[in-house]
């Protein structure tokens, strides 16, 4: 399983394996990583693993997450990336062997993930994520797609000038994963992904 390295002013501190599908990261004591620094939030960032991908994810901080230099929002992290929280360099090392937690180990998902719109002339309908792959949007204005993986749910902006929104932030190009709740926005229409 993948694991990061936690330096501190040159120091190596520890080494974590990310054994968990989810690990908090911050300065209170209720994180699955506590980094005792008055810089680093209470709750900084959380590291998702799903199968074989890491993500890491700014959990609102005040002073950033950073990967190789650059702040991010939500990034996927590849084997060598340098995060850096506050006086914290953390290097992630990733093997390719799979977390053992329920989510990880579960075979394809039994019940469909659905798009449910939230305002509108369409607030209320159901759109379900049946095919492996599920378009949103006006082609060459704005173009999310929905993948569907054996284990989980993943969005990305594929087409079109404007920028469409996960939970507020600006969504890319690459992949990010989907959790029951999360709200996509399209040029004002607000979209929940549902699922479970």
């Amino acid at each position: 399983m993948a694991k990061i390295l936690i330096t501190r002013e040159g120091v190596l501190e520890r080494t974590v394996q990310l054994t968990k599908e989810r690990m908090t990261l911050g300065r209170h004591r209720h994180n699955d990583i506590v980094l005792e620094h008055p810089a680093v939030s209470g709750e900084h960032a959380a590291i998702v693993t799903i199968l074989d991908d890491s993500f890491l994810e700014d959990a609102f901080s005040t002073n950033g997450t950073f990967v190789n230099g650059h702040r991010i929002d939500r990034h996927l992290l590849q084997n060598k990336d340098t995060i850096k929280l506050a006086k914290y360099r953390i290097e992630f090392v990733a093997d390719g062997i799979r977390p053992l937690s329920g989510a990880a180990l579960a075979p394809v998902p039994q019940a469909i993930a659905y798009i449910e719109v939230l305002n509108g002339s369409n607030a209320g309908k159901r759109l379900e994520l049946a095919k492996a792959q599920s378009s949103f949007g006006r082609a060459g204005v704005q173009v999310v797609s929905v993948t569907r993986s054996d284990t989980a749910y993943f969005a990305a902006h594929t087409d079109g000038d404007r920028i469409p929104l996960l939970n507020g932030m600006e969504l890319g190009s690459q992949p990010q994963p989907l959790i029951d709740g999360d709200v996509l926005d399209l040029s004002g229409t607000q979209m929940a992904f549902r699922f479970g």
